[in-house]
């Protein structure tokens, strides 16, 4: 599991408090929420995923109380 770090995960990342991973392909929905939240000590609301040229991509959508731009900077990605 690692963070994507293109122009449009940024504007999610601002725009919708959004962060966007890529992992392995056999990974659950329930699977991601539990690891995001187990790794960064956070609350997710919503996971959505996505396949694209064989790698999964999942838009893991943080709870209000939780910055997604405060997780990108310990990142690195900001």
């Amino acid at each position: 599991m690692r963070p994507l770090a293109t122009e449009k995960a940024v504007m999610k990342i601002e725009a919708e408090n959004i962060l966007t991973f890529v992992l392995d392909k056999r990974m659950s929905k329930e699977q991601i929420k539990k690891e995001v939240e187990e790794m960064f000590k956070i609350k997710v609301d919503k996971v959505r995923t996505l396949i694209r040229n064989n790698k999964k991509l999942a838009y893991v959508k943080l709870n209000k109380k939780y910055l997604a731009i405060d997780i990108a900077t310990k990142l690195g990605m900001m």
